[in-house]
């Protein structure tokens, strides 16, 4: 039996991981990174925090860039853009969420996204309301593949590990939560399900059908 739902912010929440993408790009773009390369690369970190991020991104792009000052140049312009024209739910959310909430299952938040910012986006578009707990990556001492997010989300939220679903967009994201112990479902959003995958939607809303099913 399920009591709990967990889920990533990001492409699966907000419509925001083709921001990243397309800022990860054009950053990447003006030193002279083959776009091909940059999308391995990208796709690679997706879900992971700045620190768990820096040595795969390196190991990719090469050229000498430091991920942390290329990281830094990306968000400042991802934040000026957010700011000028906000960001989008994902199309399903508040629908799946009341759902949840009307059904008495927890629902929980663990993603990589600074707190200020995931903070901002669920209180405008309304739906703080829903969530029980926040997980961010400042909390746990190991970012996404590394199950530490999910187990703590679990411990806050005080149910186990197998009685909690994770949301997830990105590899990473999954590898994270199946290694805590919960059982993962990917929404597909700019990274395609690979053969590690064994649960996947379209969409958020496809995820309340899904529940519906199995909760």
């Amino acid at each position: 039996m399920f009591k709990a739902v967990v889920f990533d912010m990001d492409g699966v929440i907000t419509d925001t991981e083709k921001l990243y993408r397309r800022f990860q790009l054009e950053e990447g773009l003006k030193r002279g990174v083959p776009e091909e390369v940059m999308h391995k690369a990208c796709e690679r970190i997706a879900g992971g925090n700045k620190y768990t991020n820096k040595a795969p991104f390196e190991a990719i792009v090469g050229r000498g860039i430091d991920y942390f000052e290329y990281r830094d140049k990306m968000i400042a312009r991802l934040d000026a853009y957010i700011k000028e024209n906000g960001v989008e739910l994902k199309e399903g959310v508040k629908e799946t969420l009341a759902y949840l909430k009307e059904k008495g299952i927890k629902i929980g938040l663990a993603t990589s996204t600074v707190r200020e910012r995931a903070i901002g986006y669920l209180t405008d578009h309304d739906i703080y309301k829903y969530f029980d707990k926040l997980i961010f990556g400042d909390m746990v001492e190991h970012g996404k593949p590394a199950p530490d997010i999910y187990l703590k989300a679990c411990e806050e939220l005080q149910v186990k590990p197998e009685e909690a679903i994770a949301v997830e967009d990105s590899i990473n994201g999954i590898k994270s939560a199946g290694e805590a112990g919960l059982y993962p479902v990917m929404v597909v959003d700019l990274i395609k399900p690979n053969d590690e995958i064994n649960v996947y939607v379209k969409q958020v809303y496809d995820v309340m059908t899904r529940l519906k099913e199995i909760i």
